[in-house]
């Protein structure tokens, strides 16, 4: 799927500052693009110095290299966002890991349980709250965290810690949502279905099977591109999202809705 041309996209974000973390790739770039298009200052967050350099001067925001698992960097990637734009209006809390060591829990090692968690829950926890602090003052904002549908069904083909993660990430945005509902301040979880991203291109390379095991439970018969996500995400960020808060956002081409699959 091409990227939307300047005259195909709404112009929602002019003015607002989007810290996005993971926007070195994926749907975190797609996102950096789609933000910047509708007017957004854009700062790219990436543990990646090479693409989250190439990412900002693409789309013309600043890159701040963090560890997303670090709280001393994810203070400074807010304090940073803030001191150069003014205020911190929306942040997608997008960074995780998925790799092929964290599979079943027969044989998933703690390493890769706490490694997987602390990317993909714990960093959603010190992101948030390094950006409530600026969201409160201003009385209002939008934060995104990125889940995924795994967090509301079950898997055979598991990637155990990985789901659970996910899980966390759903009921601390739903937590969160109701906290600061009246300070003008929203937080929605955002729930892809398989998105066509190089993590999950090398993933499926490896393992063929896995990847034919999945695709025909997805009704529209493909993976969603990260263009498709960057689009949902934008409409959280915007304020045509303005009565939605503690949501769970599904984006996942039927999957959750499916019990037969088209032929």
């Amino acid at each position: 799927m091409s990227e939307p041309s300047s005259t195909e996209v709404c112009r929602r974000l002019v003015g607002r500052t989007a810290v996005i973390t993971g926007a070195g790739s994926g749907i975190g770039l797609a996102t950096a693009r789609r933000f910047a298009s509708e007017g957004a200052n854009v700062v790219v967050a990436d543990i990646d110095e090479g693409s989250g350099k190439a990412a900002a001067e693409e789309v013309g925001g600043i890159f701040v290299k963090v560890d997303v698992t670090d709280p001393e960097q994810v203070e400074a990637l807010f304090k940073t966002a803030y001191d150069t734009y003014g205020s911190v209006d929306i942040a997608f809390n997008n960074a995780g890991i998925s790799p092929p060591d964290d599979d079943s829990i027969l044989t998933t090692g703690l390493d890769a349980w706490r490694r997987v968690q602390d990317v993909n829950l714990t960093s959603v926890y010190l992101c948030c709250k390094a950006v409530l602090p600026y969201m409160r003052r201003q009385g209002k904002g939008s934060i995104i965290n990125t889940a995924s549908f795994v967090a509301k069904m079950g898997a055979a083909t598991s990637q155990i810690s990985y789901t659970a993660s996910k899980g966390g990430v759903l009921a601390m945005t739903r937590e969160l949502g109701v906290q600061f509902a009246r300070e003008g301040i929203r937080v929605n979880a955002l729930c892809p279905g398989p998105v066509n991203t190089p993590l999950l291109q090398e993933l499926f390379a490896k393992d063929p099977e896995r990847a034919a095991r999945r695709i025909v439970h997805i009704p529209v018969g493909r993976f969603a591109e990260p263009t498709e996500i960057a689009a949902a995400v934008a409409f959280l960020a915007s304020d045509d999202s303005s009565f939605m808060t503690a949501s769970e956002f599904l984006v996942d081409g039927g999957i959750g809705g499916a019990y037969v699959t088209p032929q």
